[in-house]
């Protein structure tokens, strides 16, 4: 088979590199890809044509090259509706429609879902309007969670722990042009209390066979947000995850399938949603149990980078019972151990940061280490180096049998890897590490 993958980050590249270890799969083509796909065994790297969309590029390389389906990364492509052009270009796609990918693209579509069908949240207002929006705040006081409606490249959270730092959010998004058009829209939401995971899951919702119809969690995980060691300093989009965590029980997952999942699923047959792909449920773990702080359209990052090497199933084959409906009775087995993936970044991220450094890897410490090294902001320059693009340039993945094996795995392996300004978290799934409110 030969399948199209979409996205340039380090879940694509984990997704391409997934892929690619399917003895079904001949060649993973990724569009636009980076500077790991392009040396992937198996995947190489394609640019759609001058003067084309993402979406246009996407369908025209999927039809050129014959794909038997396509896997689609971020988030903006499937609200812009790549999901529904290659469907109707006859590519089968994991990914959902447009439709459902508003489930991500606006926080008040998402929060009006979760009530409408029972599903356990935080409290919530949406506001269109400034003064209304600070009266809310001054009524309620503080802390308090202000998220603009729109995508916003995770710059659209602010956790307020102050009336007077709420108050600010709200002006900077709604007037001050912080997100652009994605703030113009607010949602204000209560505070919840507890420590936070990410659970990622397989999704098959076709509309006509809803016997059919499913939700199949994968193991949960932890995304570490802080810059630095003990969860301080700014949020940044990840700067390593965990998988799976010791401290969710089985009592909780059973919650959250309960309260959470299969509510979801109610609610995605109900609106006639074609929603074929992913989902990323950001819960709370509160004193009474999971809360959804939020849902994504598509697998998180850098989760992924941890929670696909523990798979123990052919990634493709899954990806195929998505499509087909088939994802009920897929023998769906995980490893045994953990999986810990540090990331490492440009010095100045999240805020300025130099572009262009070239990459030092030490192929032979890598593999000693047991590690995969999955690129995300770096791409090869006119003379074939690696270099930096971005501010997550890598995670650096390691598997072992007990977490310490894993974690020191995965940190001497980062030993092996430099670049001028390279900077990482040392405790990366550690007591401690993780976010609470």
């Amino acid at each position: 088979m030969k399948v199209l993958v979409i996205g340039s980050g380090g879940r694509e590249h984990a997704i391409s590199h997934r892929l690619a270890l399917s003895k079904k799969v001949g060649e993973v083509i990724c569009v636009p890809g980076n500077g790991g796909t392009a040396h992937e065994e198996k995947c190489r790297n394609a640019v759609p044509p001058a003067g084309m969309t993402l979406v246009e590029g996407a369908v025209e390389i999927a039809k050129k090259e014959g794909v038997d389906f396509a896997v689609i990364g971020p988030e903006d492509p499937l609200a812009d509706g790549i999901a529904d052009a290659l469907w109707d270009n006859g590519i089968p796609t994991v990914g959902p429609k447009a439709k459902g990918a508003a489930l991500e693209a606006s926080k008040d579509l998402s929060k009006v879902f979760m009530k409408k069908y029972g599903v356990a949240c935080a409290d919530s207002e949406t506001f269109t309007d400034k003064e209304a929006a600070l009266a809310y705040v001054e009524k309620k006081g503080a802390p308090i969670v202000i998220k603009a409606d729109g995508l916003a490249a995770g710059k659209g959270v602010v956790v307020a722990k102050t009336k007077e730092d709420a108050l600010k959010a709200v002006c900077d998004l709604m007037d001050g042009n912080a997100v652009g058009d994605a703030g113009k829209k607010l949602v204000i939401e209560e505070y919840l209390q507890g420590v936070e995971i990410s659970v990622l899951a397989a999704v098959s919702v076709k509309p006509g066979d809803e016997k059919n119809a499913t939700i199949r969690p994968f193991l949960p995980a932890r995304d570490h947000k802080r810059l630095l060691d003990g969860a301080q300093g700014p949020n940044t989009g990840g700067m390593g995850a965990v998988c799976p965590l010791s401290d969710v029980t089985a009592e909780t997952m059973a919650q959250f399938e309960e309260r959470i999942m299969k509510p979801t699923l109610k609610g995605l047959v109900a609106e006639g949603m074609d929603y074929r792909g992913f989902i990323f449920f950001g819960l709370m773990i509160t004193k009474d149990g999971p809360k959804a702080l939020e849902y994504n359209v598509r697998l998180g990052d850098p989760e992924t980078q941890a929670v696909l090497p523990m798979m123990d199933f052919d990634f493709a084959d899954m990806c195929l019972s998505i499509i087909d409906g088939s994802l009920g009775s897929f023998g769906m087995k995980w490893k045994s151990g953990f999986q810990v993936a540090p990331v490492v970044v440009s010095g100045g991220y999240p805020l300025k940061y130099a572009k262009g450094k070239k990459i030092s890897l030490d192929e032979k410490k890598i593999a000693e280490a047991g590690a995969k090294v999955f690129i995300a902001g770096a791409v090869e320059d006119s003379e074939g180096a690696l270099v930096t693009s971005g501010g997550r340039v890598l995670a650096c993945s390691a598997h072992g049998e007990t977490f310490d094996d894993a974690w020191k795995k995965a940190y001497s392996a980062i030993d092996g890897i430099s670049f001028e300004g390279a900077f990482h978290r040392n405790d990366i799934g550690l007591p401690g590490a993780a976010e609470s409110n």
